[in-house]
């Protein structure tokens, strides 16, 4: 008579199996590039930083070094996390009115002590190296401030898609595009002044609902987009190549060159996610990549990621993927989200999708079934 396993030994087996047959093992592709790790936070339905994997900043810098009339006061208390009423839904008021997503506040009025009340973000993950990195968007029709989405290692090295709401009006939306650079350092922080510069007219009012905002980062340059279409491309020296981390801000100190304001009243620039496919500079993460990669051309060993065709500011169109919210996905990656197939915290999540562990189940009932007539 054949010898069958033990339940047992054929358990492990399974696991084994089920744990290494997951898809985008070997990571996330966008236009051909492989990018190995992962970091997705959908603040549509977040309900507090401690669930983001982001951290907010606390901190004052005093107007001379401000470099502007007023000084910037950084707080916790300009963030408010304001989720979907209903997990099931993409798009609506947020449980506290207004705009649903995480809310960046710019102070309004003069400030007494000449500090302006601001919002900024930053990503606990700090070995972010090359990769594709996009955000949705709604910044403030409150002239007087700065929105940002960038990627910061420190003031002379940065990646910024920057929107200055005094320049909004009927006939002109622009974009800032920048690359913060030694060269931008040495010309007063003017990147204006470098080749690191490019301001794009937008098609539609960034204040008028949520757009996608996006930059691709390569070794030898930097591509920039809006709702999927290609802006512009910047390249040179100002390309950084270290590691940094990815950062979201909402600012104003008063120079009438750049950020304007104070506002009149309290400005707020609202994000309902961020999304970022890359290569981490981390050895560990370097070496997790290489021992679950396998064969880089075996069947779902990597994933396309998928590229948004329309503005997502509607129920349907907001509802973009997230590879986090799907099922048999690889281990090992950052996963951030107060959804039922997500892990929070921001751990290194070990993923253990809903089919491969009934599949598991039932295989394992045949066994002891097995065992049990045998």
């Amino acid at each position: 008579m054949t010898r069958l396993l033990r339940p047992a030994s054929l358990l492990s087996a399974l696991l084994f199996a089920s744990t290494t047959s997951a898809n985008c093992e070997c990571g996330y592709t966008v236009n051909g590039t492989l990018y190995t790790d992962l970091t997705e936070s959908d603040f549509l339905h977040l309900k507090d930083v401690n669930q983001s994997g982001w951290s907010p900043q606390d901190y004052t810098v005093p107007a001379d070094k401000a470099r502007g009339p007023y000084g910037k006061n950084a707080s916790p208390k300009q963030i408010v996390f304001n989720p979907l009423k209903s997990q099931y839904d993409w798009a609506g008021d947020g449980i506290k009115g207004g705009d649903a997503g995480v809310q960046l506040f710019v102070g309004g009025g003069v400030p007494e002590d000449g500090l302006i009340p601001i919002a900024e973000m930053t990503t606990n993950r700090t070995d972010i190296l090359y990769g594709s990195f996009r955000t949705g968007l709604k910044l403030t029709g409150t002239p007087g401030t700065c929105g940002a989405f960038f990627w910061y290692l420190d003031d002379a090295h940065e990646i910024d898609m920057e929107f200055l709401s005094s320049q909004f009006n009927a006939s002109s939306h622009p974009v800032n595009l920048v690359l913060q650079s030694e060269d931008s350092v040495a010309a007063g922080f003017n990147a204006g002044k470098t080749d690191g510069f490019s301001v794009h007219q937008l098609p539609f009012d960034p204040s008028g609902g949520f757009h996608e905002y996006r930059f691709d980062w390569f070794q030898d340059r930097v591509d920039f987009y809006a709702d999927g279409v290609l802006l512009t491309t910047l390249s040179g020296a100002g390309v950084p190549d270290s590691p940094g981390h990815l950062m979201l801000s909402h600012w104003s100190n008063g120079d009438p060159m750049w950020s304007g304001g104070p506002p009149e009243k309290d400005a707020v620039m609202t994000v309902n996610y961020v999304k970022g496919y890359f290569n981490s500079s981390d050895t560990k993460r370097q070496d997790d990549w290489r021992n679950r990669c396998k064969d880089v051309n075996a069947p779902n060993a990597t994933c396309e990621v998928p590229e948004i065709t329309e503005a997502p500011q509607g129920n349907a169109s907001a509802n973009t993927f997230f590879f986090s919210q799907q099922q048999n996905m690889t281990v090992n990656q950052t996963v951030l989200g107060d959804n039922p197939n997500t892990v929070e915290s921001g751990a290194w999540s070990i993923r253990w999708s809903t089919q491969a562990f009934s599949t598991t189940l039932l295989l394992l009932s045949c066994v002891l079934f097995m065992e049990w007539w045998s």
